[in-house]
């Protein structure tokens, strides 16, 4: 390799790491917020049957896209994609939970649930309820709408998916908010938590 060569291939590799080290300082703070966010899984075994269901949580708000945590503790924030602070969670936000009896993770159940119905029905039957979380107190909301999407109710299936959407009017981005998923005896088999501090 020539001398000019390697001067040209020096100042392109230079000129690499500085457009590297721009875009890098350009980059967020803190965890970025999208549209669709992950929100977890849970694994337990159903009685009698021994059969195995996994819920697996999608937190949905188009109004979070490229928001972003900024600073940390008692100086936190959370700006939106311009830049705003934001005060108060998005109006709306739903979350799509995918309750499916087929081995998709590879987890262990680490809980067992007692059910009344079969395994299939069991999944339609799931109800949901928002836990929200202001410092020490807490109270519930029930859900805006609950919808089923895919495969229809009255098709048999081993896995069934919902969106379930909320009103969070004038809440504090302070507060903290659970999705509780529950069986039809009322009891919690799975909590997807969505938090923006």
């Amino acid at each position: 390799m020539s001398c000019a060569s390697s001067l040209r291939l020096g100042a392109a590799v230079s000129a690499l790491a500085v457009s590297v080290l721009s875009v890098a300082s350009q980059m967020r703070t803190g965890p970025g917020f999208h549209s669709a966010m992950p929100a977890g899984y849970t694994v337990v075994r159903l009685k009698p049957s021994g059969a195995v269901a996994a819920f697996i949580g999608l937190i949905e708000c188009t109004e979070m896209e490229g928001a972003r945590q900024v600073s940390e503790g008692l100086s936190a924030k959370v700006l939106d994609a311009h830049g705003v602070p934001l005060r108060m969670f998005p109006r709306h936000v739903s979350f799509r939970v995918t309750a499916t009896l087929r081995k998709t993770l590879i987890d262990p159940p680490l809980d067992t649930v007692t059910i009344n119905d079969t395994p299939a029905e069991f999944l339609l039957k799931l109800g949901f309820r928002l836990k929200v979380y202001h410092g020490l107190e807490r109270h519930e909301l029930a859900p805006e709408s609950v919808t089923m999407i895919g495969v229809p109710a009255d098709v048999a299936y081993d896995e069934r998916v919902f969106r379930v959407s909320f009103d969070l009017d004038n809440l504090p981005i302070t507060d903290r908010v659970v999705l509780e998923v529950v069986s039809p005896e009322d009891e919690t088999v799975a909590h997807f938590s969505f938090g923006l501090l």
